[in-house]
């Protein structure tokens, strides 16, 4: 019998390239989300992950859950709008998870939640490339969501077993993308709140799979970005034009090497992130 995995958010955009892997691993597929998306892939429930009854629902006999869903951004909606959405649904999400005995799942996270990146004091990094254990400062409540719903995959483990991933998720490029690159590859100040990272919707994907087929995992958050940065400028030089007082730097940076550090996800899920906007997109 294939396994079911439930996937919150399936109709967004990181959504199909994950739906995708999954059907093509051989796993039985439901997505749960507020709309239908533009291609069917597998069958959609219409869900308010805000109301816990729906969520007990739509889980009730999966095996996994992949939670995508949520207000992407800082400021597209009022403050506690976002905070209450995001927290509350994550807390749904991995509530009746736990107590229907489901055994893994994996959240998204962001990098956004390490504060630089809507920071309105242009907050500067400590340090790069930033690793999970870079302090988390945001000033703005989708990243304190996203810190929240951290801490509450935690509480979830430790109350009932179930492995939680979190994954900090770079700036999200599904393939037709790419052909905005050459609006900003040149241009430091476009990107540098983000540490110019992004990550392939399929690369992410595969980490999704891969974190729900590994074992042993506990409670657990995981940058996930690719093996450069978005940009045409090598990595040294856009800290010197844009960070210049930041000195601290734990990783060589020669070429265009990531700033957002993707080391612990590639060890613990043997994942490896391979597509890249060159291979798409000339210069």
């Amino acid at each position: 019998m294939k396994k079911k995995v439930v996937i919150t958010g399936g109709s967004g955009l990181l959504g199909r390239d994950v739906i995708k892997e999954f059907i093509n691993h051989g796993y039985e597929v439901l997505n749960v989300d507020r709309q239908y998306p533009k291609e069917a892939l597998c069958r959609t429930v219409i869900t308010d992950l805000t109301n816990l009854g729906e969520v007990y629902g739509v889980l009730a006999d999966a095996d996994a859950v992949v939670h995508l869903a949520a207000i992407p951004v800082a400021y597209s909606h009022p403050n506690e709008v976002t905070f209450e959405n995001n927290v509350i649904s994550t807390y749904n999400i991995l509530e009746a998870a736990g107590n229907l005995g489901i055994k893994k799942a994996v959240i998204s996270s962001s990098e956004s939640s390490y504060g630089i990146c809507f920071s309105k004091q242009n907050l500067t990094p400590q340090y790069v490339p930033i690793d999970e254990d870079h302090p988390q400062l945001p000033e703005d409540s989708y990243g304190l969501s996203k810190i929240v719903n951290e801490k509450t995959a935690d509480m979830i483990h430790r109350r009932t077993g179930m492995q939680v991933v979190s994954f900090r998720l770079g700036n999200v490029i599904s393939p037709e993308k790419y052909e905005n690159f050459p609006e900003f590859i040149h241009d430091p100040e476009q990107r540098k709140t983000i540490l110019w990272s992004y990550i392939d919707t399929r690369d992410a994907a595969s980490a999704y799979r891969l974190a729900i087929e590994t074992d042993g995992l506990g409670s657990v958050a995981l940058n996930i970005g690719a093996d450069e940065t978005s940009m045409d400028i090598e990595s040294k030089q856009l800290m010197e034009t844009c960070f210049p007082t930041v000195k601290d730097f734990r990783k060589d940076i020669s070429g265009f090497a990531p700033l957002l550090n993707n080391e612990k996800a590639k060890k613990l899920l043997n994942w490896q992130p391979v597509h890249k906007w060159r291979d798409y997109e000339k210069m």
